[in-house]
């Protein structure tokens, strides 16, 4: 069953976030923003073209799903500037359709969002990200409306956190110095 989303925009911003295994973008987002703003994280998968996909049939590459993470934040302490700059260096934005060892449209680097009006914050900072991270390679992220959010099977949630040696991404680690070609 999708998941619905009710929020006040005045209080609560939601986003969707994928660049990779979900396990690893919550890990680090939690790790990260935990009491500093977020109220929660899940994740799950949305953009494609089934309903009520599960991990086997996301894995097939066939669904144009991808493996998101949905970040709700209050952005009077994490600002949605903050949010998409920190997303923008967790990963390598330049990359099409794969990261780390992980391929597939799945795997692709992309922003689903609720409102048009978090899209211009979002390419203001992918600019500066860009020209200061990633000066010699395009940043390929898309930047689309979500339709519908559909929940991971209840074992990936928090999954790092219950499997603590599980795997972690190469590719998750916060850029501090620019991307060299």
């Amino acid at each position: 069953m999708p998941y619905k989303i009710h929020f006040n925009y005045n209080y609560l911003l939601t986003l969707f976030f994928f660049y990779s295994c979900f396990w690893g973008t919550e890990h680090i987002y939690r790790k990260y923003f935990t009491d500093k703003g977020l109220i929660d994280c899940r994740v799950g998968y949305t953009g494609g073209l089934t309903e009520n996909p599960n991990y086997e049939e996301i894995c097939t590459d066939t669904t144009d799903h991808a493996e998101v993470l949905q970040i709700s934040f209050d952005p009077k302490q994490l600002p949605l500037a903050d949010v998409i700059n920190f997303f923008y260096r967790m990963h390598d934005p330049t990359s099409l359709n794969k990261q780390g060892r992980n391929k597939g449209r799945q795997y692709r680097s992309a922003i689903f969002v609720h409102s048009e009006a978090q899209i211009p914050v979002i390419e203001k900072v992918k600019a500066e990200v860009q020209k200061e991270f990633y000066p010699n390679a395009p940043i390929v992220t898309e930047v689309v409306p979500v339709t519908v959010f559909w929940d991971a099977e209840d074992y990936h949630q928090l999954y790092l956190e219950n499997n603590p040696d599980g795997y972690h991404c190469p590719s998750h680690f916060y850029r501090t110095e620019p991307k060299l070609d």
